[in-house]
């Protein structure tokens, strides 16, 4: 196994109606956790990062981009499971471009403050560059004022527009949830998977009741992001083991023992990940 294309993974999802889980990473440590989880429950999962906080840190630079393009790329091509590798949610065009050459096979375009018809014409030109290098597009499209039937018309106005592979969609769900879970509108859902033939996401799994979750993959859904729950449960641990009088830095970071803060939150990430990705179906597919 090794880094597969996004079509494959999705028409396999498709095909034997489960989804896959997006684990949002944010160091070595994370992106190990999550294919530790994937690779203990034979599951194809898709690993990253967020486009939008890799653009926007201090002194972000296209060095830094590759960096962490070659991590996730070696640890995709090295996993025992297929893995795909997203760089997610960026709304600067030129570090998609960059993305896009730098070993990601899956780029979202995402801008929820650019009218739709710039938005729509900055992401045909990114989908048909990045379809000339074999990398994937997914975006988003939110239009939260609109009906079902509309949004859905809407929806598919736009997938046909742009080309994009997959598409985001909103039906309750809500991006960085610190509280609680809550249902979606599975009837806008609905009439979404009516209209589109493309696979759908869901952006903020952290917040989404378990029962929708699995109406949701039979409704069309193929990938769930999760990333705000995972980082709660690794500061709360990583908080933790801060929590002591040993002298030695290197107990603490380097050494590999279990006092290691970098092993803890390897196995944190696992943890976190093998909570919920059984709920997607994709166990033992891989």
């Amino acid at each position: 196994m090794s880094l597969e294309s996004i079509p494959r993974l999705m028409q396999h999802a498709r095909h034997h109606d489960y989804a896959l889980g997006y684990f949002e990473s944010w160091s070595l440590e994370s992106v190990q956790g999550v294919i530790d989880a994937a690779e203990a429950t034979r599951s194809p999962v898709i690993i990253g990062f967020n486009g939008e906080w890799l653009a926007e840190r201090q002194n972000a630079s296209a060095q830094e981009l590759r960096l962490y393009a070659a991590l996730g790329r070696a640890a995709a091509t090295e996993a025992n499971v297929p893995v795909g590798f997203i760089f997610n949610e960026c709304p600067n065009d030129a570090w998609v471009e960059q993305a896009i050459g730098a070993g990601f096979n899956l780029v979202m375009p995402a801008d929820p403050h650019a009218p739709l018809e710039d938005y729509t014409r900055r992401v045909k030109r990114l989908t048909a560059l990045a379809h000339s290098r074999q990398v994937a597009v997914e975006a988003d499209f939110e239009a939260d004022e609109l009906d079902s039937v509309a949004y859905a018309e809407g929806a598919a106005k736009f997938v046909a527009d742009t080309g994009v592979d997959l598409l985001a969609i909103s039906v309750g769900n809500e991006e960085i949830k610190l509280e609680g879970r809550s249902p979606l509108d599975l009837s806008r859902l609905e009439a979404v998977g009516r209209r589109l033939d493309v696979p759908l996401v869901l952006h903020g799994g952290t917040g989404i009741e378990d029962d929708s979750i699995k109406a949701a993959i039979h409704l069309g859904v193929r990938k769930i992001n999760y990333g705000t729950y995972m980082k709660q449960k690794y500061l709360r641990v990583i908080r933790e083991a801060l929590a002591t009088a040993e002298p030695n830095p290197h107990a603490l970071l380097g050494d590999g023992s279990h006092t290691d803060l970098m092993v803890i939150g390897r196995h944190v990430v696992k943890d976190a990940v093998l909570e919920r990705i059984e709920l997607l179906g994709c166990c033992g597919r891989a």
